[in-house]
């Protein structure tokens, strides 16, 4: 007899034959996943993720020693194929009509296979064991880079077949534990780095190595006032070589503690304040097209609590328009979905930290170049988005940014005012003892 989650997943994805009507079976030899034993999987499912927090991220870094960098290298090895575990899990629970989405089903195998080969690695006890889980994680990654983009492409043609609600919630779901992975892998990586860097001397009592404000991937001294600077420089480019050099482009103005200093990944605050700020800029630009007068300026108020970062981005853009806000934190539902499904399109990959690849452009003889020709430098950094053209509008700016931002226990609001502008509050944890918001398999029960 099997055990009542098993027979609910026999009830819908990992169906055999001798359970489905004569139509799914067709459809089964289609688009849908193979069936495979359940047994391996539900071993994994029953084990819990262990959240860590941006303070454990850097205690593995610093005064990094070979027995701290295979503790990381363990820790991770359990927690990836754990947490791909649950979210294969929940894929599982999906209608039947959904996984079978040519999109769906393509992220579904590249999440099994990631969790055949990660669950089989055995216990590194070496460096040189670290170093060869280091390329399969690296494989990995690249082999992930297509996920962003066919999730968004399967959820968006299966609009129909769910409520909103509970294809925004898998949504979140996936995107929050993929980040959560794509962390600690990285995080990893970037230790690994370290120690086999030549500055690195692990008995030293002055650090030399030159980027030692980082611990792997976490900045320790993250500025949002110099992450305001930046990103606000790069959105006023893209506005003007989009609009043309002509256009009046809005000034950024900075005030509050702009001192203030605190641990985090620079990557994911880079994300958040870039996408705020990009929309700004370009919904000032447009209002403005046809006004006298220099444009008014998006105003950011950095405020610093004492267990909390508070940014203010607020804007006269004109607001968000009565037919978008309702559906403005859903990845799938929209009066605009199928200008982003035909976006996607052209955006046939992303990086694992949202970090997107450029669309390739057409040469004059209508055929593409070699795909090393428009991938755009990449810095490490989710900033990079802000690169994307203006009409490539993908429907996924704000809901990744509040997915990003409760990441680590901040939040993400917004506030407009139809016929004046908006305000986008942003709240970061300055302290880094908060752990990762992971969803549980127990929260995805209700779906």
């Amino acid at each position: 007899m099997l055990p009542p989650v098993a027979r609910r997943i026999s009830r819908t994805v990992r169906l055999k034959d001798c359970y489905l009507p004569r139509q799914e079976r067709r459809w089964a030899s289609g688009g849908a996943p193979p069936w495979r034993p359940a047994a391996i999987l539900d071993e994994w499912v029953q084990r819990e993720a262990r959240p860590i927090s941006l303070r454990q991220l850097t205690f593995f870094g610093r005064t990094l020693t070979e027995n701290r960098l295979l503790s990381s290298a363990n820790y991770v090895r359990t927690e990836l194929p754990t947490r791909l575990a649950h979210r294969l899990r929940d894929m599982q629970t999906l209608p039947y009509v959904v996984v079978t989405n040519p999109h769906m089903s393509h992220v579904y195998e590249l999440y099994y296979k990631a969790f055949e080969t990660l669950r089989r690695v055995r216990e590194i006890k070496t460096v040189d064991d670290n170093d060869r889980y280091c390329n399969i994680i690296t494989e990995t990654l690249q082999e992930h880079l297509t996920v962003i983009p066919k999730l968004a492409m399967g959820v968006i043609e299966c609009q129909s077949l769910m409520k909103p609600e509970e294809t925004d919630k898998f949504m979140n779901t996936l995107l929050r534990s993929r980040i959560s992975r794509r962390v600690i892998a990285e995080q990893h990586l970037a230790l690994t780095e370290t120690f086999h860097s030549p500055w690195h001397f692990p008995d030293a009592k002055q650090p030399q190595d030159p980027n030692a404000d980082f611990v792997g991937d976490v900045f320790l001294k993250c500025n949002a006032k110099e992450v305001v600077e930046e990103c606000s420089q790069r959105a006023r480019t893209l506005a003007r070589e989009a609009f043309g050099s002509a256009c009046r482009l809005p000034e950024v103005n900075l005030q509050g503690h702009l001192n203030a200093t605190f641990p985090y990944i620079l990557s994911h605050l880079q994300y958040i304040v870039g996408e705020l700020l990009r929309n700004s800029i370009e919904a000032v630009v447009e209002g403005w097209r046809h006004l006298p007068g220099h444009p008014a300026p998006v105003e950011v108020l950095i405020c610093e609590a004492p267990q909390h970062v508070i940014i203010r981005i607020s804007d006269q853009g004109g607001g968000i328009p009565k037919d978008i806000l309702p559906n403005l934190w859903s990845f799938g539902k929209g009066p605009r979905s199928h200008i982003h499904l035909e976006n996607f399109v052209r955006v046939p990959k992303m990086a694992a930290t949202m970090q997107e690849l450029k669309p390739s452009p057409t040469s004059a003889s209508g055929t593409a170049p070699d795909a090393n020709d428009w991938r755009r430098p990449v810095d490490g950094s989710l900033s990079s988005l802000t690169y994307r053209p203006p009409d490539l509008r993908l429907g996924m700016g704000l809901p990744m940014s509040r997915v990003y931002a409760e990441y680590w226990a901040g939040s993400l609001e917004l506030h407009s005012l139809e016929g004046y502008g908006v305000d986008a509050l942003l709240t970061i944890s300055k302290l880094g003892n908060k752990n990762e918001q992971l969803s549980t398999r127990a929260s995805m029960d209700a779906v």
